[in-house]
């Protein structure tokens, strides 16, 4: 039985308090009102001198050229258009610590959901080769009830108008009577609202959640089996939960994600979503196996499991290059403005985050991860695997930051104590769930296989 070491619990707790605090730093170091949008901008700009002085300017310039009437009324339509600046990049720097927050969140959520899909594979392929590994996969797997409840709660809050990150949210956006009527939105509002959005939303984490629960269940209740039917209702609700999640998945990453660019769509976004998280998963699973071997304990995992842990870390980031190229080349090169418009926002505000994440999820696995020797090397597979977790985390920044803060992304306190927040409370969850079981399933049918897997 494993046992949860002391210096790591503590650890784990540090890096609680210390995101919690970063957090609450976060919101209230935000602006309150555009008054204090206007301090800022003022000071951030040359001499201290922002738009405010420019408008004051203004009038003087035109009374040379016009009428002390049209002079006025031009002043009054520049003051309206400076406060409407003004009042947007309020609502960026206001999303700035939920946004932070939010992309965190959903990271720790799916990356848990990509182990667990590996699991679930793994049960349907009825491989000989994993089964060793099943329970460090459900002691990853333990995060997602912990997940969902936080994730969902954002959620909620994002529909009672607590921040503004979802454009298609805003009041009177789907009325044509509003200032605020976007016709685009309006004609996808029977499917952009929210509560069958947040409907969508319970559906699905209830049902992941649905297949942990039980999987887990199953999988334990084996190891006191005569025989194998707790395997054999393993491989079926596997199967039906891959089903149900192939269809989840896609409308979870239009939901979640690509409506934070509402005018914006991408037929591969799935994938793309599924193959970022998906690739995580599979290199959480072999961190947490490396770092359990090197305790002593997992002592029947030997090189060729981690070996072949290691090429799915490789294969599945040559899967996320491609889907990547794939979006990218065909909507650059038609150059369609509706499309176009959502990567030359990435390559003009983002440019190093954006191609940063294609040298970190790409290049750098390449280079490291081709090498058959070196994906038995343990330090290896940790560079590797810290590369690969920061790369990914990067990509869902790309994916939510510039819809929600537009050009006000900088990745400070919010950001960094988000992340620290939600480490700290999966460290601890996962390792605490990994003391309540055997560490080897030694009922499963395969698992001779597995402990004497040697190529």
């Amino acid at each position: 039985m494993y046992t949860f070491s002391s210096k790591l619990k503590t650890f784990s707790f540090i890096l609680m308090a210390v995101g919690i605090l970063g957090i609450g730093y976060g919101f209230l170091n935000a602006p309150k009102d555009i008054h204090e949008v206007e301090s800022i901008l003022s000071a951030s700009s040359h001499g201290g001198h922002g738009e405010a002085q420019h408008h004051e300017e203004k009038p003087a310039h035109e009374e040379a050229h016009a009428t002390a009437n049209h002079a006025g009324a031009s002043e009054a339509d520049a003051h309206a258009e400076h406060e409407e600046h003004l009042t947007h990049v309020l609502h960026q720097l206001q999303n700035k610590p939920w946004a932070a927050l939010y992309v965190a969140s959903i990271f720790f959520l799916l990356i848990t959901m990509g182990t667990l899909v590996f699991y679930a594979i793994q049960q349907v392929a009825v491989a000989g080769w994993s089964p060793v590994l099943f329970r460090v996969m459900q002691g990853i797997t333990s995060f997602l009830p912990v997940a969902s409840v936080i994730f969902f709660i954002i959620l909620v809050l994002c529909g009672l108008h607590f921040n503004h990150l979802f454009a298609w949210m805003a009041d009177g956006v789907t009325d044509p009577a509003s200032a605020n009527y976007d016709k685009m939105i309006a004609g996808k509002s029977g499917y952009l609202n929210f509560g069958f959005w947040i409907v969508r939303a319970a559906i699905f984490l209830i049902g992941w959640n649905l297949y942990r629960h039980y999987s887990r269940k199953n999988c334990l209740a084996q190891d006191d089996s005569n025989d194998n039917s707790f395997y054999k209702k393993n491989f079926n609700i596997s199967a039906g939960f891959l089903v149900f999640f192939i269809v989840s998945e896609s409308i979870m990453s239009w939901d979640w994600i690509m409506s934070f660019d509402p005018h914006w769509f991408s037929t591969l976004f799935g994938w793309y979503v599924f193959a970022s998280f998906f690739v995580s998963g599979i290199t959480l699973i072999a961190m947490v196996t490396v770092y359990l071997k090197s305790r002593g304990f997992l002592e029947y995992i030997n090189t060729s499991h981690i070996h072949d842990l290691a090429k799915f870390m490789f294969g599945i980031s040559i899967f996320w290059t491609y889907l990547w190229f794939s979006q990218f080349m065909l909507i650059w090169y038609a150059d369609i403005p509706e499309e176009i418009t959502y990567f030359v926002t990435r390559i003009n505000l983002y440019n190093l985050p954006f191609f940063g994440a294609v040298v970190m999820n790409f290049v750098f696995p390449l280079l490291i991860l081709i090498n058959t020797d070196f994906k038995r090397i343990t330090w290896v597979i940790v560079m590797a695997g810290i590369v690969i977790l920061a790369g990914h985390y990067i990509d869902f920044f790309n994916m939510i930051m510039p819809g929600t803060v537009g050009d006000q992304w900088f990745i400070g306190v919010p950001e960094i104590s988000s992340v620290l927040f939600f480490l700290g409370l999966f460290i601890f969850t996962v390792f605490t769930a990994l003391t309540k079981a055997p560490l080897l399933a030694k009922r499963n049918p395969y698992i001779e296989e597995s402990r004497h897997f040697h190529y």
